[in-house]
């Protein structure tokens, strides 16, 4: 196949240099002002498309965001330290797929959190 995984993720935003500091500083995502490309861990990416109708994530949103994480404990309580609320459901978890927790970035748009099962 002549691709070899997905090269980057882009999105409109109403603050572009805000939004990229607070998911640098939050998650660790993205790269420093002035650089461009983040260097990522190799490991599964799922691409799925969802029915237009799908209570999966919000409607009036159009895609969601999924991070593959390490230490999603640690990661939920520096969130909620921030004043970032966390969201965790035990539906969403299954012992041979790990661990899920969903936030939103400043703008609103959905992000969820996977800590992958023997992470």
């Amino acid at each position: 196949m002549p691709v070899t995984g997905i090269g980057g993720f882009f999105f409109r935003s109403k603050d572009p240099d805000g939004l990229a500091a607070w998911y640098l500083k939050h998650l660790g995502v993205g790269a420093p002002p002035g650089a461009f490309v983040w260097d990522q861990q190799a490991g599964p990416t799922v691409f799925a498309p969802f029915k237009d109708d799908s209570d999966y994530f919000a409607a009036d949103r159009r895609w969601m965001l999924n991070l593959r994480v390490e230490g999603l404990d640690d990661l939920l309580a520096s969130l909620a330290a921030a004043g970032i609320p966390v969201e965790t459901r035990a539906e969403w978890d299954a012992p041979e797929v790990g661990r899920f927790a969903r936030i939103h970035d400043p703008e609103g748009n959905p992000i969820e959190l996977w800590e992958p099962a023997g992470a």
